[in-house]
C-alpha cells in the first residue's frame, strides 16, 4: 500500500455557483488536507479521503464569505469541515460527500494529469477533478428570490479541483 499526501501549496479546491441567474461567482478553500492510498501507479481503485475547512472559505468578498460560513449557509461554528471519501476507477472518483452533516454519494470526473520527480527527489502526481451537486441534496436550502423570479443563489453548485499529490 502506498500513501499519497495532497501538496497543499500546489493545489487548490473550488467552486462556482449561478448569482442572480445570470453569472457565476467562483470560490475556494484555502485550508484543506487529503490523503491517497494506492496499491498500483496508476491509481486505479485508490481510496480518496479529503477535508476542507469550512471557515477557509474565500469568494473574494469578506462579506461575502461571512455570510457563507454562518449559520445561513455551512454554519461553521457547528460544522468546522466538509469530507468526501471515494474510490477512483476509470477515472471516476465515486463516493461520500458530507456537507452540514449531511453525507450524499457524488461523482466527480478525475483526469489524471501527470507525475514525475520533484525538486527534492520526491515523488508526485497532478489530477483535475471536476463534478456537479446540488446544493439543497446537503441541507443549504438557502432560497431567496430577485424581482425577476431568479434564485439569488443557484442550486447547482460546480466542484473543481487541481490535485498534487507527494508520495509519502
Amino acid at each position: 500500500m502506498t500513501q499519497w499526501n495532497i501538496d497543499p501549496g500546489h493545489s487548490q479546491i473550488g467552486f462556482k455557483v449561478k448569482h442572480l441567474g445570470i453569472a457565476n461567482v467562483s470560490g475556494f478553500f484555502r485550508a484543506f488536507s487529503g490523503t491517497v492510498q494506492t496499491d498500483n501507479e496508476n491509481f486505479e481503485h485508490a481510496t480518496v479521503t479529503f477535508t476542507l475547512e469550512v471557515q477557509s472559505i474565500d469568494t473574494n468578498n469578506k462579506e461575502r464569505d461571512g455570510h457563507l460560513t454562518s449559520n445561513i449557509f455551512f454554519d461553521a461554528a457547528q460544522f468546522p469541515t466538509i469530507t468526501f471519501n471515494g474510490v477512483l476507477a476509470n477515472d471516476t472518483l465515486k463516493g461520500e460527500l458530507t456537507i452540514l452533516n449531511n453525507t450524499r454519494p457524488v461523482t466527480l470526473q478525475v483526469e489524471h494529469t501527470g507525475s514525475g520527480i520533484g525538486r527534492f527527489n520526491d515523488h508526485r502526481a497532478g489530477f483535475e477533478i471536476n463534478g456537479k451537486i446540488n446544493r439543497k441534496d446537503f441541507g443549504l436550502n438557502f432560497h431567496l428570490l430577485n424581482d425577476a423570479g431568479n434564485l439569488i443563489v443557484g442550486d447547482d453548485v460546480k466542484l473543481s479541483g487541481e490535485i498534487e499529490l507527494i508520495r509519502l
